[in-house]
């Protein structure tokens, strides 16, 4: 059993912001010149214990710059704020949770909650709040990016040169195909799907796939992890193996257990829906229509 839609929510939302490697995997995007929003200058203190309370902002990173981020808030407003010493980063509870991240966790693109402190006339973040499942969705876009680059360096050298400045993802489609409870077998159309996914995708220019796997509720974290990622790797082998697919335009795949579930895991129709691994075709905005 297969179906089509045009988005997905985790990963989607993520990819469709910018999030983009570090300077040793990908360039983050550097800060662009300032337009009448806020300018920070100086070293902050480092107990902010004693500022003034500045706005709480929401919305995603779209620029880095040493310790300068620019926040782009749910109206589309560009906020510059510095990242001190004293800055806490912490993500909800999960796989980051419990402990604080460092500056380096704050990749572009990422969804963040920031309370802020004034100080010499601009903004401090204080706290600094997102969620795990962002920030692992993230990094393992980064990381696959990164990893399908070295080991087709041959390969994808041409590719590379246009997308080394990655900032922006736009989906072009996501295909969900699904699973019995506990198996990671694909049936006979689930595997039609899957080829003619991908060669909707060679039809895109410089199209990527990413490759998530889910389960349902029943069963623990553990097993449904382990589960998870058999069924991504089982279609990204099928994809590759038996539609053509090449490995350097594939992101590494993950699994994300019983996250993000499409429909309720209270009756079996909705865990039939979870029980899924949508592939998702992705291209670059830096790349899109050249």
């Amino acid at each position: 059993m297969s179906a089509i839609s045009t988005s997905s929510k985790i990963t989607l939302m993520l990819a469709t912001l910018a999030i983009v490697a570090p300077s040793n995997v990908l360039a983050q995007q550097d800060m662009p010149e300032a337009q009448g929003d806020i300018t920070v200058n100086g070293m902050p203190p480092a107990d902010l214990s004693g500022l003034t309370e500045g706005p709480e902002i929401e919305g995603f990173i779209s620029a880095r710059k040493a310790d300068r981020m620019q926040v782009t808030s749910i109206d589309g407003t560009n906020i510059v704020i510095t990242v001190a010493e004293a800055t806490q980063i912490r993500a909800s509870k999960g796989l980051f949770g419990g402990e604080n991240l460092t500056a380096d966790s704050l990749l572009n693109g990422l969804p963040v909650t920031v309370r802020t402190v004034e100080w010499g006339g601009s903004l401090v973040a204080s706290r600094v709040k997102l969620r795990n499942k962002d920030l692992k969705t993230a990094t393992m876009i980064r990381t696959g990016t990164n990893q399908g680059f070295a080991e087709q360096a041959s390969a994808t050298e041409a590719l590379r040169g246009r997308v080394s400045d990655i900032d922006q993802y736009n989906i072009k489609g996501t295909t969900n195909v699904n699973f019995d409870t506990g198996k990671a077998e694909l049936s006979a159309q689930d595997k039609v799907e899957l080829c003619n996914t991908a060669s909707r995708a060679e039809a895109i220019d410089n199209a990527l796939l990413l490759i998530v796997g889910y389960t349902d509720s029943t069963g623990d974290y553990e097993f449904n992890q382990r589960l998870s990622e058999k069924r991504a790797h089982r279609v990204v082998n099928y994809m590759q193996q038996a539609c053509g697919w090449k490995p350097y335009r594939m992101l590494t795949p993950t699994g994300m257990a019983e996250a993000d579930p499409l429909s309720d895991n209270d009756t079996q129709e909705g865990k039939a829906q979870n029980r899924r691994v949508a592939v998702n075709i992705m291209v670059s905005k830096s790349v899109d229509g050249l």
